[in-house]
């Protein structure tokens, strides 16, 4: 009796048992499961321990679940038992391959591809706050097995340190610094790169006890990070299918909005001094209701008459009136560029800071005069603030 996938599973108990084990992949599936292409494997560290990641990619989707290393083992004893037919254990000692035919089975054992196997703490390097090491980047694709930041994800990288960086740094200039407890929401989550690098810096760098929620309308980006979550013992961090303008927001510590399209964004705004967010910080995305609504002042219209800058006027109006907006609501508030524009055009960022102070009367009328100067008779969020 062919024993090859007996062999194949106990070479990868005994290699995670040695500390050798670097990453498993699954393939030629067969199985009755639609859409199911193959699996992939890797060692992370959670609260609970050193756990089995397992990731199943699908067609236009992945689900990803940790397992306890016993019971993640026979769950790929069984996957083999259930359709897929190839399997590649990587090992800083060798590689095996296993095929498994109709008749037979064979074990193929050859040079390691990995002569190291991949560091599993969370060692932080020296000149960044986000941990290369963390197990949310190898899941959402930013780095390696070997924490290796890969080269089309550099930019992204460079992305969330900063994002991080101007958090912790909010943070530590307000009232929420001696708070042990925060409530966080990412509105337009996405794929989740910024919204888990936020949580983890929170809870697991600060050690605060953090709830945070991030919200999407993609329903398929909403499963793909819950199960993220989940898997890596996120225990604070959830994700729900939800537009902004529909969430029901009661309270929150920081609001978070990065690139919500149009006037997504100021719905967010709103939504964040509703909840009298003590920190909202949103990188607007589009002008679309400005833009259509601009009319050049008569010492402007030689200017503006060029395409280009009465687009870029747009973008600037918009984004000031809002600024001007949240200092009416009473924020303190500052413009400034995310990251350079070589690793993203949209890197326009709006903080705005809980201030004790009343609201800004003055900021409101010289809103409104803007408004008129440029003959923009609709702004969502003035119109949201107003009531109207």
């Amino acid at each position: 009796m062919n024993d090859a996938p007996e062999k194949f599973i106990a070479a990868l108990r005994d290699a995670i048992a040695k500390g050798i084990f670097v990453k498993l992949s699954l393939a030629n599936y067969k199985g009755g499961e639609p859409h199911l292409q193959k699996i992939l494997v890797r060692l992370i560290e959670t609260k609970k321990g050193t756990r089995l990641f397992v990731q199943s990619k699908y067609t236009q989707r992945d689900i990803v679940k940790n397992y306890p290393i016993d019971e993640g083992i026979e769950h790929i004893g069984e996957l083999f038992r259930t359709g897929f037919r190839k399997g590649h254990l990587f090992t800083s000692e060798n590689d095996l391959q296993l095929d498994i035919g109709k008749r037979s089975s064979r074990l193929n054992i050859g040079r390691p591809t990995f002569p190291q196997s991949p560091s599993q703490p969370h060692d932080r390097a020296k000149h960044y706050l986000v941990d290369q090491n963390a197990y949310y980047l190898k899941a959402l694709g930013i780095t390696t097995d070997s924490g290796q930041v890969r080269a089309d994800s550099r930019d992204k990288w460079k992305q969330i340190n900063k994002f991080v960086e101007v958090l912790d740094g909010l943070l530590g200039g307000s009232s929420l610094a001696e708070k042990d407890a925060l409530s966080i929401v990412d509105m337009g989550s996405g794929k989740g790169y910024l919204t888990f690098a936020a949580y983890d810096h929170f809870a697991n760098t600060l050690g605060k006890k953090v709830t945070m929620t991030g919200i999407d309308t993609r329903s398929d980006l909403v499963e793909k990070c819950s199960g993220i979550a989940e898997a890596g013992g996120y225990e604070g961090l959830s994700f729900i299918a939800s537009s902004i303008a529909e969430t029901n927001l009661q309270n929150a510590d920081i609001l978070i909005a990065l690139h919500a399209c149009d006037t997504a964004t100021d719905d967010a705004l709103f939504k964040g001094i509703q909840a009298d967010a003590e920190i909202i910080v949103a990188a607007p995305c589009c002008h679309r209701e400005i833009r259509k609504q601009l009319t050049s002042p008569e010492m402007l219209k030689g200017i503006l008459k060029h395409p280009v800058l009465l687009e870029r006027t747009a973008e600037s109006i918009t984004d000031g009136l809002r600024s001007l907006l949240l200092e009416s609501a009473g924020y303190s508030t500052k413009m400034f560029e995310f990251v350079p524009t070589e690793h993203t055009p949209k890197n326009n960022m709006l903080v705005a800071v809980k201030t004790p102070a009343r609201a800004n009367q003055t900021a409101a009328a010289e809103a409104a005069t803007i408004m008129s100067t440029f003959g923009i008779t609709d702004q969502h969020l003035a119109k949201l603030l107003t009531g109207v």
